[in-house]
């Protein structure tokens, strides 16, 4: 049986250099500018961030013009006064560094996921594919199953590791569907179409919330914590510690997203992008590392059941805007996803229909 590697181990052993598993591609490394459509090699200013959301802006025109302008240009935007309680804020990314910094390896590996199985929960460190080849990402992580609730199994948690752990989570969970909601409500209006259209296309949500931890890097320039990607499911809602990290591709660079305690990142997927008949982007995002402080992120992903079927809204289609996207189910999407790997979205673009 192939032995557990957890990233987080490699680095407690002392490692000086990367193991060549994790060493990326030239062309997909940090530092490589082969994205920047101007070709002129000049990173992007540290000082531009992805747009940010007053969720509490009392003027429903300007809040919906910020949303919509942020979904067409980015995918992605912060979002504060969001009615999510600071301090879970804080316990949630509290607990996940308490397991990933405070148990023992040996503790954390009654936990492991099964690695013969991409979707499995608990403690893995990286993401399968059928690719044998795959380079593997910097990164150690714990995924829960958290919704519908016929899906989420407590004793899968290291509650008996750390006592408030469970409470946490289903805390966390729960304001996190509320918040998803909402936004889905205000991505509809945006668009011109009813407040429940997105939130009744995409139907009973399913939920998983991934705590990732980035340990130190002894060669940054040579990996990702994570691989460029857009996420395949609905919406994406994350937060961050304050060590920078999270990446979107914007117009051909890659921006850091600087870190905001009280804000919540969120990520459209690939499945808004469908519904909006492309309208709005789901963001291609990736992690990076450094080499002297650990990170930690908790994303929780929305997406619809494997049976739905994803098709953009007819509202949006017109002679003056063509069907862009062919239908698809969503468990179809999903195992395609998983077959090819990410890579941007070449399964995304898959579905594309010829202009």
């Amino acid at each position: 049986m192939e032995p557990l590697v957890r990233v987080q181990n490699l680095v407690q052993s002392g490692v000086s250099q990367v193991p060549r598993q994790y060493i990326q591609p030239l062309e997909s490394r940090p530092n490589n500018h082969s994205h920047d459509q101007n070709n002129n090699h000049t990173p992007q200013s540290s000082n531009i961030n992805i747009p940010l959301i007053d969720l509490s802006n009392p003027n429903d025109t300007i809040l919906l013009d910020s949303i919509r302008h942020a979904c067409r240009e980015w995918g992605a935007f912060h979002v504060i006064n969001h009615g999510v309680p600071l301090k879970l804020l804080h316990d949630v990314r509290h607990v996940g560094r308490s397991f990933f910094e405070g148990c023992p390896l040996t503790d954390k590996l009654e936990y492991a996921c099964d690695n013969a199985s991409a979707a499995s929960e608990g403690y893995g460190s990286k993401l399968l594919v059928a690719n044998d080849d795959t380079v593997l990402d910097w990164r150690d992580y714990f995924d829960h199953h958290t919704l519908p609730l016929t899906r989420r199994n407590p004793s899968r948690w290291p509650s008996k590791l750390i006592p408030n752990y469970g409470k946490v989570l289903c805390d966390y969970s729960d304001e996190m569907k509320l918040l998803c909601e909402k936004l889905l409500g205000f991505i509809s209006e945006s668009l011109g179409l009813t407040s429940s259209y997105m939130k009744d296309a995409v139907g009973e949500l399913y939920q998983n919330i991934t705590i990732s931890y980035y340990p130190p890097c002894p060669q940054p320039e040579l990996t990702l914590g994570l691989q460029s990607h857009s996420d395949f499911g609905a919406l994406t809602l994350l937060i961050q510690d304050d060590v920078e990290g999270l990446q979107v591709l914007k117009d051909g660079h890659w921006v850091t997203v600087q870190p905001l305690s009280e804000a919540i990142v969120v990520i459209l997927s690939d499945q808004t992008q469908i519904l909006t008949n492309g309208e709005y982007i789901s963001a291609i995002h990736r992690a990076i590392t450094n080499a002297s402080r650990a990170r930690l992120s908790v994303a929780t992903f929305h997406d619809p059941a494997k049976t739905v079927k994803i098709s953009p809204a007819s509202e949006l289609v017109s002679k003056s805007s063509l069907l862009r996207y062919r239908q698809v189910v969503y468990g179809d999407y999903v195992s395609s996803w998983y077959t090819k790997g990410p890579e941007g979205k070449r399964n995304l673009d898959a579905l594309l229909l010829d202009s």
